[in-house]
């Protein structure tokens, strides 16, 4: 069974006001001042922001059970100097990033100026354990279709600079300025992956390997297939749902690789339209089928994907909780639906922001 680790990015905020505060270095102190915590906790690109990563799992309840702790740990050791967490994908209010300046930072903020300033964004990331590279770029070309749909499901911001976008994932469009950022075309194989990924830094363009910011790639750490299109998720199950159908697409994919199955050749013209189309409509309105890309009622979507990814899940126990998962979330809505009927329903932003901390702990 393939192990799922999850990296999430949260937003540092003070609990009175709802606004970002650039605290991650105090926070951070503290992490590692406790023994059970010193890995868990990294350092990110903005001062108001706090990344952590589960262990590997393999059950997908206990890996859920990590993220609400991960979370709570991270509320308590924020709240020892004041401020709060928030599962939020952008801030809500107005805000002024503050660059964590290290050597690496300071070449991104030169290198692409205004649009390094402009980046707090939060979002999640899964890794899928795959066997081998061959294996993790049959996966990455096969699942490319299928990760606007994950971006749908995981939408949770609504809100730039104390105004609504229109979007339900802005976090995308704004992380879509990176210039190595989004869809991928296929590679067919891993000689094709790594020279094209050697080309891009051969560019100067971007710094390293780990710049590739593509909607799936190799993980340069770890023997996974890293999936990085989701905005990180306002409520713990939704995550623990997301890195569910991410194994299920993953392991669906390896399938269809090993029986002689053929990517599909969507372009990546359709696909960033897919990806567009998915962070504006959310799962409020229609997205573009993976397998037609022609539009259809999000709800259709998302029980085709579930349809896509059944046998994997139900060879890991997955599918029933899976299934209940989705069902709960077409009632409840994604972040985006929730901050926005916060809001509607006679509060401030700042009241948005407070009520989302509360929810982030589970």
């Amino acid at each position: 069974m393939r192990t799922v680790g999850v990296e999430e990015e949260l937003l540092l905020v003070d609990p009175e006001t709802g606004e970002p505060r650039a605290l991650s270095a105090a926070v951070l102190a503290r992490a590692e001042a406790d023994d059970a915590d010193q890995d868990v906790f990294e350092k990110e690109l903005y001062g108001q922001m706090l990344e952590f990563a589960t262990h590997p799992r393999t059950d997908m309840a206990r890996l859920g059970e990590e993220i609400v702790r991960c979370r709570k740990e991270a509320a308590r050791h924020a709240g020892e100097i004041g401020c709060a967490v928030a599962a939020l994908a952008t801030s809500p209010l107005p805000v002024s990033p503050t660059i964590s300046m290290n050597r690496r930072y300071q070449w991104l903020a030169d290198q692409y100026g205004i649009a390094t300033r402009e980046q707090l964004v939060c979002g999640m990331h899964v890794h899928v354990a795959v066997d081998s590279d061959e294996e993790g770029v049959a996966v990455v070309d096969r699942i490319r279709p299928w990760l606007p749909v994950l971006l749908a499901i995981s939408a949770n911001s609504p809100f730039w600079q104390g105004q609504d976008s229109r979007y339900d994932s802005y976090r995308s469009r704004v992380w879509d300025r990176w210039p190595s950022a989004g869809p991928t075309e296929l590679f067919g194989s891993p000689e094709r992956y790594h020279r094209r990924v050697a080309d891009m830094v051969a560019t100067g363009v971007i710094l390293d390997e780990k710049m590739a910011y593509f909607d799936a790639r190799l993980s340069e750490r770890y023997p996974t297939v890293e999936i990085r299109v989701a905005d990180v998720c306002l409520h713990a199950d939704t995550a623990q749902l997301l890195a569910t159908l991410a194994r299920g697409l993953v392991e669906t994919a390896a399938r269809d690789w090993r029986a002689g199955g053929e990517p599909a050749d969507h372009s990546v013209s359709l696909l960033r339209l897919a990806s567009w189309q998915a962070a504006r409509a959310g799962l409020a309105r229609e997205l573009l089928h993976p397998a037609t890309m022609r539009r259809l009622p999000a709800e259709s979507v998302l029980r085709a994907l579930l349809e896509h990814v059944a046998d994997a899940l139900e060879a890991t126990g997955d599918l029933r909780r899976a299934e209940e998962a989705v069902g709960e979330l077409l009632r409840r809505g994604n972040g985006a639906r929730v901050q926005r009927e916060l809001l509607e329903d006679g509060g401030s932003l700042r009241d948005v922001v407070t009520e989302c901390v509360r929810r982030t702990q589970g």
